[in-house]
């Protein structure tokens, strides 16, 4: 059985949960999220606690088991805490500022990147270190806008510069050595 699977998803008390069939829905104080589940699953909902049931150990069954519960979990403490991203933008010239909800970003070109904010998604800026916070309730949806804007400016291995995530380590590479010649 799937370790991760047979776990349980605990419910606060904060967080309501709607199910019907295949289909949950999650809200909670930061907001509210669906999702249509694949239908060999047995989602269950005790009181506070959801369980995830498989009906046999077919490989692609044992996958869906680990895989649907991680996303009611994801679903539950999205809509409770929230989930974010911090990314990074290194080099000299390259700013970050608000505009709006949307992100105007200064990255090297001849032009200013303007990147919309998509619905559900929120953006911080600290303009003094050049930082981005991507915060949502969907941890997919986090994680694809931070990706996105990332893909802006991808970090260079010979300076580093670029949009990184925070705590990233961009492999170094050195340049160019100088040639003895005649």
């Amino acid at each position: 059985m799937s370790r991760i699977g047979k776990l349980p998803v605990n419910v606060p008390s904060t967080v309501e949960v709607q199910l019907n069939g295949v289909s949950l829905k999650v809200k909670g104080p930061k907001g509210e999220l669906q999702r249509e589940f694949h239908a060999n699953m047995k989602i269950e909902k005790d009181d506070a606690v959801i369980k995830v049931l498989r009906p046999n150990d077919e490989p692609k069954n044992k996958a869906l088991h680990g895989l649907t519960r991680t996303l009611i979990n994801n679903m539950v403490l999205g809509v409770s805490d929230g989930f974010s991203k911090t990314l990074a933008v290194v080099g000299v010239g390259y700013k970050v500022e608000l505009k709006g909800k949307d992100l105007l970003l200064q990255l090297g070109y001849s032009h200013p990147v303007n990147y919309p904010a998509p619905s559900g998604i929120q953006f911080e800026v600290d303009s003094k270190q050049n930082l981005i916070v991507v915060k949502g309730v969907d941890k997919e949806k986090v994680g694809q806008v931070s990706a996105e804007i990332r893909s802006l400016r991808p970090p260079e291995p010979y300076k580093g510069k670029g949009v990184q995530y925070q705590n990233e380590r961009i492999r170094r590479k050195a340049g160019k050595a100088a040639v003895g010649g005649k």
